[in-house]
């Protein structure tokens, strides 16, 4: 039953705008009238607003011929369904882009700040410039934290902070690694 109402949809005309069930199946073959304004569009040329109204009378099945037809006429291929516009700018941004990259790799902008490893003599002043830095922690902490390297101290620190932070460790006499 199922099958038989399909088929009968397959053959009703693309004006019809209402679900088909298998009691309600229309037999005759001439088209549904469409409700007003559902043509072709106001500003279309005659000849235009005359094929809308000859594809409004196909069937679906009809209409699959016909877009079938039209896609050999045309040597239209499922694959083209992108505005040329639109197509066409990604493609270049994506070869210019390629070039670029190739010539210089993009710059980091984020960096995670390691303590490798600390001066034993400088030990103390490089916990109090952890405990500056890493507020959070007290100075008992500070401690564990210089003696158990290497550990990150911040990560995700844009790169002036980093190479700042750097500097200053490196200057009490510790090993910072920026990666």
């Amino acid at each position: 039953m199922l099958r038989l109402s399909l088929a009968r949809s397959l053959t009703r005309p693309l004006g019809a705008r209402r679900l088909v069930h298998s009691s309600a199946v229309r037999r005759s073959a001439e088209p549904i009238a469409t409700p007003e304004g559902t043509g072709a569009a106001a500003g279309a040329s005659p000849k235009v607003a005359a094929i809308v109204d000859k594809v409004a009378e196909l069937t679906l099945l009809e209409t699959s011929q016909l877009v079938d037809a039209l896609k050999a006429k045309f040597n239209i291929t499922e694959a083209v369904h992108v505005a040329p516009a639109a197509g066409a700018a990604p493609a270049a941004g994506a070869a210019g882009g390629a070039a670029a990259a190739e010539e210089k790799p993009a710059e980091k902008s984020e960096f995670k700040v390691m303590l490798e490893k600390i001066d034993a003599a400088q030990k103390a002043k490089v916990i109090r410039e952890i405990k500056t830095l890493l507020p959070d922690l007290n100075l008992v902490a500070a401690k564990k934290f210089v003696e158990s390297t290497p550990k990150v101290i911040k990560d995700a620190v844009p790169k002036a902070e980093a190479e700042k932070i750097k500097k200053a460790l490196e200057a009490l006499g510790a090993t910072v690694n920026l990666e």
